[in-house]
């Protein structure tokens, strides 16, 4: 329906004289009522070539009205200022963009419910549709009142998107609206989804259960440090074993330099540690073998320092005597030790180190050489070159022995200095083995000695499980930040791991999408995260390819990394005030403009301006209410202060 025509074409922007006959700021057409006479709403008009331009309203004013005036004519020539956003082809396609220009006095019209079907492409498909389900609901429309915006699936979920705003903006209720409406859609409700919340703030529980939201969905809630099955909340697992060098540095705040490659070597005879202390038969032997030949090979060192015998003998007993107390810390490796004879080796070496007038006379090298006549050598070769790949279980009790090992081996080379370089990374180790934060790692799934079978307990896939789990929820919210940082990161790198292995069509089958809440606290930027190459940032370049997808949330963007936030190509932003956040926004994103920083400044809490793969042109949407909500609501402080006395007030003295 024809509401006006054009008075003046610009680049940038179009004048419109709306009709003398239009009353009010909205049309009829059959039977649908269409506002046009609001800020934001759409309009359109023709170009010479017969293409449909869509613009949307920025300015409304009386050309009539003189600033003078002591009264108002409202039935006086208003005018439209109009943006022009796109085109309509005449094959029925839409682009963002306008090529040709509409001559002065082209009509102007209301943008149809069936304009906005075409614009952005909800109605293609329809014959698969019947079959499977393509969009789903997000809200509706700012710009066109009542129309709903649904958003196609394959668009939004087949690329990482980020949802951003204020604290208090909507976002979490964004989340769990779509994660909601995928799975109550009927006729095999997205049986073939899998979710993972990192829940920060411990609020997606309530928006998962207690309410019947689909049969087909199965959510697994989860949470670290806690010992048993708590109200349906599960104890969470990170096992020590499957993380890497790259990881356990990380944790252990380990410098490159110094304390990384002795940190490599405690990893080493960690495992070794635990094959002597586990292993039964000709495997024990040779590790056996292994171990007289390290404490051989340490007297040797020392021998070779040139000290005086009295130096060596006593740096020997020290050097002895820990092996024999680390051995003690473990009953199973003393076991082991006393059955195979090394604790006998151990007190024979010791009882050599004896001084007469500060010599030694060789008694020492001598009990040695017994020692070493018992070293099958052939078989040495093969533990010394034997390199655990990362993911082999281990006894995490150990990595104490292996690091006092490993410093009392750099003791007897005489670098006395490798204790004071390595305090704050064995601190950490302390903190690790002591504190009930990092409880979660220091525990693992009966059974899960890989990652393949780590991942099957996570989603609960094996054959022993009937029913195959859709969504992990991992309640992270009593978590310290470098425990935080390790778990989320961690447990991403585990599924990427997993996900490369896949060849061919496997890889876009079962896809995966991590869904990460206030992600600024750890995707950080320049390099402010423990980890030196943050494993989100090669799953935002490289997921993609193996279906292993991010969703991103955060109310502080300014604080994430730029190579994560610039591989989303879907958007939607909530209310954000603060200005450096928004000129963040800015900068990632060469699409944005002054025009939609006002709108999101302007959106009141649920709305939010959405654009990127998912829709063809940006659109500012009022999003619908999740059902359950997610526990985001924030305190009414007046209820609480002011509650009435549960009994008689006391009387005032």
């Amino acid at each position: 329906m024809k509401i006006g025509k054009i008075v003046s074409v610009n680049f940038n922007q179009f004048r419109v004289k709306i009709s003398s006959e239009i009353r009010g700021n909205s049309v009829n057409l059959a039977g649908t009522v269409y506002y046009f006479g609001n800020i934001g709403s759409y309009l359109k008009t023709t170009n010479s070539v017969g293409e449909q331009l869509i613009c949307e309203v920025m300015s409304i004013f009386d050309s009539d009205t003189k600033l003078d005036s002591a009264a108002y004519d409202f039935d006086s020539n208003r005018e439209l200022l109009l943006k022009p956003i796109g085109t309509i082809t005449r094959d029925d396609r839409f682009n963002l963009g306008v090529g040709i220009f509409p001559g002065i006095y082209s009509e102007v019209n209301v943008v149809t419910f069936e304009d906005m079907e075409l614009i952005l492409q909800t109605g293609k498909d329809k014959e698969l549709s019947k079959a499977i389900h393509q969009s789903f609901f997000l809200g509706e429309s700012k710009n066109l009142i009542n129309y709903p915006i649904d958003i196609s699936i394959n668009s939004f979920f087949n690329i990482h998107s980020a949802v951003l705003g204020n604290s208090g903006s909507g976002k979490s209720n964004t989340i769990a609206h779509i994660i909601q409406e995928i799975h109550k859609k009927k006729n095999n409700s997205a049986i073939g989804s899998r979710i993972l919340i990192f829940d920060v703030n411990g609020e997606y529980k309530n928006a998962f259960t207690g309410h019947e939201i689909s049969p087909y969905i199965k959510v697994r809630l989860l949470k670290p440090n806690i010992e048993a099955t708590e109200d349906g909340v599960e104890p969470f697992y990170l096992p020590h074993f499957l993380m890497n060098i790259d990881e356990w540095s990380s944790f252990l705040m380990a410098t490159d330099a110094t304390q990384r490659p002795f940190w490599d070597k405690v990893l080493q005879e960690s495992y070794k540690f635990y094959m002597i202390a586990t292993h039964e038969g000709d495997d024990r032997q040779k590790l056996i073998n292994y171990l007289r030949f390290k404490i051989c090979n340490l007297i040797h060192i020392l021998q070779a320092q040139g000290d005086s015998d009295t130096a060596i003998i006593t740096t020997a007993q020290g050097i002895l005597y820990g092996i024999l107390t680390l051995i003690e810390m473990d009953d199973d490796l003393q076991r082991a030790c006393q059955q195979e004879g090394v604790l006998q080796d151990l007190h024979d070496l010791n009882a050599s180190c004896t001084i007469d007038w500060g010599r030694n006379d060789g008694k020492l090298m001598r009990a040695v050489e017994l020692v070493e006549n018992r070293i099958n050598k052939d078989t040495l070769r093969e533990v010394m070159d034997y390199r655990a790949s990362g993911e082999e279980y281990f006894n995490y009790e150990f990595l104490k022995q292996a690091a006092n090992l490993t410093l009392l081996e750099e003791d007897a080379r005489g670098n006395g200095r490798v204790r004071e370089y390595t305090s704050t990374m064995m601190t950490r180790l302390d903190f690790f083995l002591d504190n009930p934060d990092c409880a979660f790692m220091r525990k693992s799934p009966v059974g899960a000695t890989n990652i393949d079978q780590y991942l099957d307990w996570l989603w609960q896939s094996d054959k022993t499980v009937p029913e195959k789990t859709n969504m992990v929820i991992i309640d992270t919210s009593e978590l310290s930040k470098d425990a935080l940082e390790t778990l989320t990161s961690v447990t991403s790198r585990l599924h990427f791991t997993s996900r490369k292995k896949l060849k061919g069509s496997a890889r876009r089958e079962k896809p995966i999408h991590l869904v990460l809440d206030e992600a600024h606290r750890y995707i950080k930027k320049d390099s402010k995260y423990l980890l030196r190459e943050n494993i989100f940032e090669q799953i935002a370049r490289e997921g993609r390819k193996y279906a292993l997808y991010l969703l991103v949330s955060s109310q502080r963007p300014s604080e994430l990394s730029e190579t994560v936030l610039s591989q989303c190509s879907n958007f939607i932003i909530h209310r954000i005030q603060n200005e450096i956040d928004m000129k963040y926004v800015y900068a990632i994103l060469p699409y944005f403009s002054d025009d939609f920083a006002n709108k999101i400044k302007q959106s009141v809490p649920g709305e939010a301006l959405i654009f990127g793969n998912c829709v063809s042109m940006p659109l500012h949407v009022r999003v619908k209410q999740a059902y359950p909500e997610p526990n985001s609501e924030n305190c009414k402080v007046h209820e609480e202060w002011f509650k009435p006395f549960p009994s008689p007030p006391p009387q005032l003295q």
